[in-house]
């Protein structure tokens, strides 16, 4: 039997709709498109029934099997976001929108960066419920590091966030090693604030800041589940001053990098 969904229920169920449309149209069943693409014909039901969220890699190799001219992979973005909180959608169309991204963490590498591992085992903290479907909403928001125009990428993170062993050796072991892989991307800049600065301009917590070509610089912070982003003039300039003197007193881009090579060998070297 036929599971019915309604599309206009999520941008998920509409995706499952146009997919079944799409195979039914060039007269495959599931299993026999799975053959085609090398995905069990399970994963395409599921997808098709809304139980699963698909990835970009998925809609793609769809899109060529089934001759859409793309229209999976289009609306694989809009899935994707709608699977984010409700509270943080705003902020992924700032960082989707932005030319320059600047951000402090005092705890955690931020989403932009983030492995698979090291974001599924953050996002797992205390609620596992849709876990898959978040850990790909969050991994989904790093494709505008890939655009043909991407923004440009600062990030400061404390050193703490080198400590701080989430998700276990062979995660972070991932996790440092994908920090050092954009070394030579002039628009994906790490810095780490070392412990020897002392007390810091970040100490009340981290932030973030949106740059644009034409509108207001935004920024942001967030409180657990609570976001708070802002264009208030003053609030921007006070922040910005602090990201400058962050800046000022964190390790060069190469020193940086050195100091998370030496984490990198000295703790997790000798894994397989």
């Amino acid at each position: 039997m036929v599971n019915t969904l309604d599309p206009a229920a999520s941008p998920l169920d509409y995706y499952g709709g146009e997919l079944r449309r799409f195979r039914e149209a060039a007269g495959l069943t599931q299993k026999q498109l799975g053959a085609i693409t090398s995905y069990t014909g399970s994963l395409i039901g599921q997808i098709e029934t809304a139980r699963k969220v698909p990835t970009f890699r998925f809609s793609e190799i769809m899109d060529a099997a089934l001759g859409t001219g793309g229209a999976l992979t289009r609306l694989t973005e809009l899935v994707l976001r709608s699977e984010l909180p409700a509270w943080f959608r705003q902020i992924a169309e700032l960082e989707a929108r932005a030319t320059e991204i600047y951000v402090f963490q005092a705890q955690l590498v931020h989403g932009l960066l983030q492995t698979e591992g090291y974001a599924r085992a953050v996002l797992g903290v205390m609620d596992r419920t849709d876990l898959d479907r978040r850990v790909a909403a969050r991994l989904a928001r790093q494709r505008i590091l890939e655009k043909e125009y991407p923004p440009v990428l600062w990030m400061i993170l404390d050193e703490a966030v080198l400590h701080r062993g989430i998700g276990g050796a062979e995660v972070m072991r991932g996790q440092l090693a994908h920090l050092l892989s954009f070394l030579d991307d002039p628009r994906v800049n790490v810095q780490v604030l070392p412990f020897t600065a002392g007390a810091h301009a970040g100490l009340p917590g981290p932030f973030n800041l949106y740059r644009f070509l034409d509108d207001p610089t935004i920024l942001y912070s967030e409180d657990y589940e609570i976001a708070h982003p802002t264009a208030n003039p003053a609030e921007v300039a006070a922040r910005s001053l602090r990201y400058d003197h962050l800046q000022a007193a964190s390790l060069s881009l190469r020193d940086s990098a050195e100091l998370i090579q030496r984490m990198l060998e000295e703790r997790y070297g000798d894994l397989p």
